[in-house]
């Protein structure tokens, strides 16, 4: 069985000395991989290191270069667009790789067939992405960076390169995400490997870079729709055998950006970590009650929950739930319908944004 092949994707703006460090990096950590530089309309200075640099390659690089800077999105679809590997992996000049790196991202694409899989970043201005659940390595999410991304030729071919017209950040991130899952390609973070991370060079003014992304925000939600905030109850007595289903309808919520709280009793807790579901998705968190007195523990959590989060919607697979919280909820079947329509609809919104 031959190893999958990769390119590494290197995006330049300037900043010859930090990005020349990176690039040295890569060539030391990732023997096999090819290098691919785009060279994104830098000074001279920056546009001289990196032909000198790229000259040394020989056919494990590539040199692409614009003569203005067409923003990041552009500048990496660039580089994708001459992607012939297994993987693209971009990596930003802030980043630092190490040994092993490319390797252990490759290996979570691999045994799960990930469209697109992140490392945990470390450092005072890096990418902060989610938690992931205790004795997990590996989780599915909708928040990914650009910082350093893997992302399956494959997929790329199916769904497309990302969008444009949206910002370089957040926005364009959320949409790709959504986008691949549509097409049957999960998005993982892993904390297998921790890169460091230095801030990244932005460009444009901050008032700028603000404009672009409320207007990413409000294309998003035009074409995906807001996702929702639910808080889940199922009762003391429902097994998590007899949820399975439920589970599953809820993950594939998660995927389409919905974010889920859990409340379950001990032995419900215990029952869904045997299972794995404690690390479905970083959009759905299990919080166990107390053992004495649990509807208390459940109200008093609800309280807090409504505190911090207004939006939060009770779920409720148990007359107990209202009346403990002393709220309105709906229904677990009632949950389950609205994300079949959500489903019908971000499907529809899918096809139309196909080019």
């Amino acid at each position: 069985m031959t190893s999958p092949t990769t390119d590494i994707l290197v995006p330049v703006w300037n900043n010859p000395f930090e990005t020349r460090a990176c690039l040295a990096a890569i060539l030391q950590h990732s023997p096999g991989a090819r290098l691919i530089i785009v060279d994104n309309g830098s000074a001279r200075e920056t546009e001289l290191m990196l032909e000198e640099f790229s000259e040394s390659l020989g056919e494990q690089g590539l040199f692409i270069k614009s003569e203005k800077n067409i923003g990041l999105v552009a500048a990496i679809n660039m580089g994708l667009a001459r992607s012939d590997s297994d993987y693209a992996v971009i990596v930003r000049p802030s980043v630092t790789v190490q040994a092993g790196w490319l390797d252990a991202l490759v290996a979570v694409a691999e045994s799960t067939a990930a469209g697109i899989v992140s490392p945990l970043f470390c450092g005072k201005v890096a990418p902060v992405l989610p938690q992931l659940a205790p004795g997990c390595t590996v989780m599915e999410s909708c928040t990914v960076s650009f910082a350093t991304l893997l992302l399956r030729t494959e997929m790329c071919m199916v769904a497309g390169l990302f969008d444009e017209k949206l910002d370089g950040d957040e926005w364009c991130l959320r949409e790709y995400v959504r986008r691949v899952s549509e097409s049957g390609y999960p998005t993982y973070i892993t904390k297998t490997m921790i890169l460091a991370c230095d801030a990244g060079q932005q460009f444009g003014s901050v008032g700028r870079r603000k404009e672009m992304a409320e207007r990413s925000r409000s294309h998003y939600y035009s074409r995906w729709g807001t996702g929702g905030y639910y808080c889940i109850y199922f009762g003391k007595n429902a097994d998590a055998i007899s949820l399975a289903d439920t589970i599953a309808a809820i993950l594939e919520a998660a995927r389409r950006g919905h974010r889920f709280i859990l409340l379950l009793h001990r032995h419900q807790y215990a029952a869904f970590c045997k299972m794995g579901w404690n690390g479905l998705h970083t959009g759905i968190e299990l919080e166990k009650l107390s053992f004495l007195f649990p509807l208390n523990n459940l109200k008093k959590k609800i309280s807090e929950l409504r505190l911090a989060t207004p939006e939060l919607r009770m779920v409720s697979g148990s007359s107990s739930f209202p009346a403990a919280t002393g709220g309105v909820a709906i229904s677990i079947d009632e949950l389950l319908d609205s994300i079949k329509i959500d489903s019908s609809v971000f499907s529809t919104h899918f096809k139309e944004a196909l080019p």
